[in-house]
């Protein structure tokens, strides 16, 4: 018993490591644990909407899962975003415009009227200007031609520098040009001043707009005939020679109604064609945003179809354009 050396008594080898390992430095540490977290089986690919390839537009939400957060798209991805008009807009792209199919030239038909050729009505949107009514600046005239299906034919755009349009207002001499689809100017309609302080009656005071067709080559001219209670106008050709005759109402000012202006053949008894300028409510009353509608046979010759487009504008400018009110000083 003697040659027995005695040992200390055997501990359990949990507390053994708890002896050994130091103590963690870290404050409120979590404790170590083994994941018993087991992957189970790959669910079933949730498809696409219809209409989007590269999935839905960037910062938008799916219309599937409306808890989701955005779906981020790169930027530089090999196909465009695509998403269906309307339902998606994606902010600061300009709306897109819907043109009239481009027809083929034609014989005896200067180069862009070719789209007149195939109508009988077409309708004349002005833009509406709502910094004209803030600022009281008067800025260039802007028009959409459009037919009845509501595809844009022709953009016309008055050209007239900022003294000429805030010094002589309703009465200013313009420039309106006309251009297609492509951008090429096919049309220039021109007015000059003319002085109104002196008698109605004075050849020199009566309105006239030029129409050219291509720019540089006239087509006929808008002539204003003098007339106690209506508006009476001429449409002449190249050689001012009297064609068709223009007779509006006796009230161009009407409240409530639209304002038709009828084109009739020399004698005053053929009905030709009509301009009608269509009463919009306050629009109308209060800003510069016409709406025209021009009516003409389909098979009138199409420089006739353009000089009375070209009195739609000479009538808008005379009766209808509205000056920003002044402030009293």
């Amino acid at each position: 018993m003697s040659g027995v050396v005695p040992t200390a008594p055997e501990q359990p080898a949990g507390e053994m490591e708890n002896q050994t390992k130091p103590p963690d430095p870290r404050p409120d540490a979590p404790p170590e644990y083994n994941s018993h977290f087991v992957p189970g089986p790959p669910g079933t690919a949730v498809p696409q909407p219809a209409g989007f390839p590269g999935g839905l537009p960037m910062g938008y939400y799916s219309p599937q899962q409306p808890s989701t957060f955005p779906l981020y798209q790169p930027v530089g991805g090999t196909h465009p975003v695509q998403y269906q008009p309307g339902k998606y807009p994606v902010p600061n792209q300009p709306v897109p415009i819907t043109w009239m199919p481009g027809p083929t030239p034609m014989a005896n038909c200067p180069p862009g009227l070719e789209y007149l050729v195939q109508l009988d009505n077409i309708h004349v949107l002005q833009h509406f200007e709502p910094l004209e009514m803030v600022t009281r600046f008067e800025t260039n005239n802007r028009y959409d031609i459009k037919n009845n299906s509501d595809q844009m034919v022709y953009i016309v755009t008055e050209d007239t520098d900022d003294f000429t349009r805030n010094a002589y207002r309703t009465l200013r001499p313009f420039v309106l040009r006309v251009t297609d689809c492509m951008g090429r100017e096919i049309m220039t309609m021109q007015r000059p001043f003319r002085c109104t302080c002196c008698c109605f009656c004075c050849p020199s005071a009566r309105q006239e707009l030029e129409v050219q067709c291509p720019p540089g080559i006239t087509i006929g001219f808008v002539a204003e005939h003098w007339n106690l209670c209506r508006a009476v106008y001429s449409i002449q050709n190249e050689k001012k020679e009297n064609v068709m005759r223009v007779r509006g109402p006796c009230s161009t000012y009407g409240c409530g109604s639209d304002s038709v202006f009828e084109v009739k053949s020399l004698d005053g008894v053929s009905n030709i064609g009509s301009i009608i300028r269509k009463w919009n409510g306050l629009l109308s009353a209060m800003a510069d945003a016409d709406h025209f509608d021009i009516h003409f046979p389909l098979d009138l010759d199409v420089k006739m179809k353009a000089m009375i487009f070209g009195a739609c504008f000479l009538i808008d400018f005379m009766y209808f354009e509205r000056s920003p009110p002044q402030r009293s000083r």
